[in-house]
């Protein structure tokens, strides 16, 4: 028997409860877990609270991410005591994911855990922290360098956008941040912003081209943000797509990639390749210290991961949260 967070959607309604599980309740998968520590995510915010139809099976165990240790394997690729990690691919939408002291995993998810990291440190890392790696890694593959000029991060208080500032700040870019929260502009200045601009100069409405202000943007937000981002692109600029926080939908044009060559990177972090990830978590390990980890996340415990789900729904959680079994 083990400790879980567990989603159920029946007659008695939509609900998300901490209960005690047994083994033979695990889904298939030919590797067996003690999970360490996972995370909270939005993606689970939102699984957790209901607020959007992320789980596509019940009973569902939340949980996007996860590192642990492997207790069991009928795998060629990882062993008894391995410790691995895991994110996306579904967990925590169509099969039970981290929010547990137990999981059953298929290996072919599963990359081994970077011995720069602790099981704690990866997941202040997390998706949030792997897909910020991703973005930046696109910005880089379009030749951005921090020569080009500054480059925008949106919905910068958040996982992904706190993790954006720092890796680029940590590259040598310029780094311009939208926030909704200027009370927090000490913490993105300690992560390497150098310039904070409010979110409501991005979010309404806007003219299909504007002044261009920035060689390339990470956005966290989509909606206005986005098309607003991308109309105030430099010329051969590059644009990442990670985020839907404002919404999904593009109320734009395609003037910005026809008259000046912008171009749109979506960057998915849920089906990529194994390569791509070892690759985006080898730089990870390069590029960040064991300070910029603690700076960026708060560790909770499972039981409080119910409470935090409503509190980053409603945006007042900072940075990462890393939950600690």
């Amino acid at each position: 028997m083990f400790n879980a967070v567990v989603i159920n959607n029946d007659e008695q309604g939509y609900r998300a409860s901490l209960g005690i599980v047994s083994e033979q309740d695990l889904p298939e998968g030919d590797v067996q877990i003690a999970v360490q520590a996972s995370t909270l995510n939005y993606k689970d915010a939102l699984a957790i609270t209901g607020k959007s139809p992320v789980v596509r099976r019940f009973p569902m165990v939340p949980g996007i991410d996860l590192v642990g240790k492997v207790l069991s394997s009928s795998s060629d690729r990882f062993q008894v005591g391995d410790q691995v990690l895991l994110n996306g691919f579904g967990v925590g939408e169509t099969h039970w994911g981290g929010l547990s002291e137990r999981a059953n995993l298929n290996s072919d998810w599963l990359i081994a855990l970077p011995s720069a990291f602790t099981p704690e440190q990866a997941m202040a890392i997390g998706t949030a922290g792997y897909t910020a790696m991703l973005s930046v890694l696109a910005l880089e593959k379009h030749g951005l360098t921090p020569a080009h000029g500054p480059i925008l991060v949106t919905g910068a208080n958040g996982g992904v956008g706190s993790y954006a500032v720092r890796l680029l700040s940590t590259l040598g870019f310029d780094v311009v941040v939208s926030t909704g929260r200027p009370e927090e502009s000490d913490y993105l200045k300690s992560l390497g912003a150098s310039t904070i601009i409010d979110r409501a100069e991005l979010s309404g409405s806007g003219k299909p081209l504007q002044k261009e202000r920035w060689a390339g943007v990470v956005d966290c937000v989509g909606s206005h943000t986005l098309v607003n981002a991308c109309a105030s692109t430099r010329y051969g600029g590059a644009v990442t797509s990670c985020g839907l926080a404002q919404g999904m939908d593009f109320p734009g044009t395609v003037m910005p990639f026809i008259l000046r060559g912008v171009t749109l990177y979506g960057i998915d972090s849920v089906m990529r390749p194994l390569a791509d990830r070892e690759m985006a978590w080898q730089r990870l390990a390069e590029l960040l210290s064991a300070d910029d980890l603690s700076k960026i996340s708060t560790t909770i415990s499972l039981a409080e991961s119910l409470e935090y789900a409503e509190k980053l729904i409603y945006g007042s959680v900072r940075g990462r949260v890393v939950v600690k079994m």
